[in-house]
């Protein structure tokens, strides 16, 4: 049976029923075939608007041409010889730059490995092998991946945690401050030090890590406050302080890393997503004597800072630089936060966004019933993804209780296109609650 252009995703979706399995969840059964800055085109020619960036990878926007050189560049030469049989100089390179621009003192050393999560694992190896203790603490509302250790830190169950049995031991979780949602950094800091007394030594702690914005937690920005105390906590027990960049790095947040806002300088900083722009790649900087705890051996991987998203990823600095990413972020942040307050301000719509957050273009808003911080709405949530993606709109949700609609369009998009996402997004808001209504 031939598959017409009319029913291709449909016959896709399919397929991908049949072969891969349902633990790995698609938001949308559509199927990209081009993709261009902050535009998808489907296999069925259908144009998409893209407000998710690959959930944050590509803050250069899809194909952006000088990472697509870079890359094609590189594919003349080779594409894989594995930094460990042979080395070769992108990778050096790229840990020089990262090096200079990690927000740390002192002379810092970097690995590449693969993915988030890898990065996480590694980052509390060498913690471990640095300090010679065990215990991570970590935070309600965080996430930090799927493999083993990133579900042990990350602080939601479902769909993270749930069937998977025991997760590793020496792992503790603090309660994430939300002013919104009356929980006060006084109060975190309060019960570190309850758990200090109760249920852990700080000298078997080698690690804290946090999130400066959570991502999937909600988009919840850590008070300077918090994260300074968490600084001072650190050094008093000679802890590690790990800052997890992966979501928030690479100018999303209208500085290059995130913590450069609160003015703490982390010991370890895990990266990727937007590192390599839409190529895999992750990585771990800190302070040289940490991490060159591990003996010879200790670290590393066969696809680890592969030759060809090292090129992509100092293409990917470049272009930051050249074209201002930062700037750009803040003033697409203010775009976005100016077209959600209208929304938030529309009579039909009173009550249902309670709340707008935003550092740089890391943008959310949580929608919730009545106005109340304590009624949250993740139905209409589900509903708005779901509308907007029929009407050409790839929105994401987020939040421990499912509630929140996060921001990530690419930085290089032009403030035409988010206002036209932006005007599908308030059609389908209205169009949802209406439905409700009804």
């Amino acid at each position: 049976m031939s598959v017409t252009s009319a029913n291709k995703n449909q016959a896709l979706q399919a397929r991908r029923e049949a072969a891969v399995p349902r633990g790995l969840g698609i938001q949308m059964p559509v199927f990209a075939a081009k993709a261009e800055n902050a535009e998808i085109t489907d296999v069925e020619g259908k144009r998409y608007i893209d407000f998710a960036g690959g959930i944050a990878v590509l803050n250069t926007g899809h194909l952006h041409p000088k990472v697509k050189a870079a890359v094609t560049a590189q594919l003349e030469n080779f594409s894989h010889t594995c930094i460990q049989v042979m080395p070769y100089e992108g990778y050096i390179r790229l840990a020089e730059r990262l090096n200079d621009i990690v927000p740390t003192r002192g002379p810092r050393k970097t690995i590449f490995v693969t993915t988030g999560a890898e990065a996480i694992e590694n980052a509390v190896k060498i913690a471990r092998a640095h300090t010679g203790r065990s215990g991570v603490i970590a935070f309600s509302g965080a996430f930090h991946g799927r493999t083993l250790m990133g579900m042990a830190l990350t602080g939601k169950v479902v769909p993270y945690k749930v069937g998977f049995g025991a997760m590793p031991s020496d792992v503790y979780h603090l309660p994430f401050p939300v002013t919104y949602h009356g929980k006060e950094v006084e109060q975190t800091l309060e019960a570190l030090e309850v758990m200090f007394r109760a249920d852990v030594d700080p000298k078997r702690i080698a690690a804290m890590i946090i999130e400066p914005v959570q991502g999937e937690g909600g988009f919840y920005i850590a008070q300077k406050e918090l994260l300074q105390g968490i600084r001072r906590i650190c050094d008093e027990h000679g802890i590690v302080m790990i800052i997890d960049e992966v979501q928030t790095g690479f100018a999303r947040t209208g500085k290059m890393f995130a913590i450069e806002h609160s003015g703490v300088e982390p010991d370890i900083m895990t990266m990727a997503k937007s590192l390599a722009g839409g190529f895999p790649l992750s990585a771990v900087t800190g302070k040289a004597e940490i991490m060159d705890a591990p003996g010879p051996g200790g670290l590393g991987g066969t696809y680890g800072g592969n030759p060809l998203s090292c090129a992509a990823a100092n293409a990917v600095l470049d272009v930051i630089e050249e074209e201002n990413l930062c700037a750009r972020a803040d003033e697409i942040g203010e775009l976005f936060v100016n077209r959600i307050k209208q929304l938030q301000d529309t009579n039909s719509l009173k009550g249902i966004i309670g709340d707008i957050r935003a550092l740089g273009a890391m943008v959310a808003m949580e929608l919730v019933s009545g106005g109340n911080a304590d009624s949250p709405d993740p139905d209409l949530a589900k509903a708005l993804v779901k509308r907007a993606g029929e009407k050409g709109l790839v929105l994401l949700s987020c939040g421990v209780r499912g509630n929140v609609i996060r921001f990530l369009v690419p930085l290089t998009a032009s403030d035409a296109l988010i206002n036209e996402g932006m005007d599908i997004l308030g059609e389908c808001l209205r169009e949802c609650v209406a439905d409700r209504a009804a």
